[in-house]
């Protein structure tokens, strides 16, 4: 391990960056900048977003490029034609590439649960992922776990949340762990009442009082499915029992999360809501790298505030709970069926509170699956979409 570490620090750690042109790749990109010649960017992969991965590849000159969308592989391949850039198309690349091992860390920021295959593709290469695609753990947490624990790949938590919880356990035995506490802001309808619930708009959703994110996980943390989400991947990443994690609204996002000891003592790790600070973590583990980003004061924040999380306003919890204690394929539908429900609420073809509605009855319809191997996996995955489009026409706006 030593031996490693030293040769990425003469060199530069060697990333692959999937999903560069989205939010999570675009801010790895900027802590990239920041610190020139301690990465090598080996790889750029996008889902279509092509003229973004252009600008990118000629900027940092990788070694490859994928664009997902095959159809867009033209654009691409002729703008970097007199690069020496190898540039590929299809899923089928990304999930190739991930699994390439000649890759230090693959930064897996994807959308959705189509990070499952490239995230198995680099555990079982060998290679450290870090990870900033919950879906990937939510729908086949014990596959990744499994081949990670084979292979040696350490799975470096993205998300805030989680890399809070990772820092807290550092030098701490898991035994000691009593219980590991997420903190969610609530969203912006953190005080919105049912009825209000019933009548908010796409436009209302996509506005998070303290987050900048894509459309996605924006809808996902206004429903509080992305605090269910995570609790998922916690139980993962973490090894814990879902009765050792709890959800607790933190209106402000500076606690990032929270993890409880045997002892009673509770350790915090405590930030500005801003992502690049846990994925420069996540990309410099196993050391700490100097940054050059606003620090927190608390003179600017005089009173952080906490309040229980309520499952019954925001069923999207209650639902991904009951998910993670009966396990099996059951993460894998909700996740599969929450991304149909998302994507027709964005169009306005569901309301915000029906999309727990149309979870509920997807779930209800797929074959439980208690111990799923990966073909499972992607069966339950698309039996859930084919349920959920279907049931989609019932739903008048």
């Amino acid at each position: 391990m030593e031996n490693r570490i030293h040769q990425q620090e003469q060199q530069g750690k060697r990333l692959a960056i999937l999903g560069s042109t989205g939010s999570i790749g675009r801010q790895a990109l900027e802590v990239l900048r920041q610190h020139p010649g301690a990465f090598v960017v080996e790889v750029l992969a996008a889902l279509e977003n092509w003229s973004l991965l252009i600008e990118q590849a000629l900027e940092f000159k990788p070694r490859a490029v994928v664009i997902a969308r095959e159809g867009l592989y033209e654009k691409v391949a002729d703008a970097l034609r007199n690069e020496q850039i190898q540039v590929y198309a299809g899923l089928q690349s990304v999930k190739e590439i991930a699994g390439s091992g000649n890759i230090d860390l693959v930064l897996l920021a994807v959308v959705g649960s189509a990070g499952l295959e490239p995230a198995l593709a680099a555990i079982e290469a060998g290679t450290d992922l870090a990870l900033a695609n919950k879906e990937s753990l939510v729908s086949g947490g014990s596959l990744l776990m499994r081949a990670a624990k084979k292979s040696g790949s350490a799975i470096l938590p993205v998300d805030s949340e989680h890399s809070a919880v990772f820092q807290c356990l550092r030098g701490e035995r898991h035994a000691n762990i009593e219980k590991v506490i997420l903190t969610a802001s609530g969203g912006p309808f953190r005080t919105f009442s049912s009825g209000q619930l019933e009548k908010v708009s796409p436009a209302q959703a996509l506005q998070h009082p303290n987050w900048n994110m894509g459309c996605k996980i924006s809808i996902d943390s206004a429903s509080l499915m992305n605090k269910g989400l995570e609790l998922i991947e916690a139980r993962w990443l973490f090894g814990l029992d879902p009765a050792q994690l709890e959800v607790v609204i933190h209106p402000q996002s500076i606690v990032h999360s929270m993890v409880q000891f045997t002892d009673g003592s509770i350790k915090a790790q405590l930030g500005l809501p801003d992502m690049k600070t846990p994925i420069m973590y996540a990309l410099s583990w196993p050391k700490r790298m100097h940054s050059l980003f606003p620090r927190f004061s608390f003179s600017d924040y005089p009173r952080l505030d906490f309040e229980p999380a309520d499952p019954h306003r925001f069923p999207n919890l209650r639902i991904a709970m009951q998910a993670m204690q009966r396990s099996g394929n059951v993460p894998c539908v909700m996740n599969a069926a929450n991304e149909v429900a998302v994507a027709a609420f964005l169009q306005k073809k569901l309301r915000f509170m029906e999309m727990p509605e149309l979870i509920e009855q997807v779930i209800q319809k797929v074959v439980y699956i208690p111990e799923p191997a990966l073909e499972d996996i992607l069966q339950s995955d698309r039996q859930a979409r084919v349920y959920a489009k279907e049931l989609l026409s019932k739903y008048k706006i």
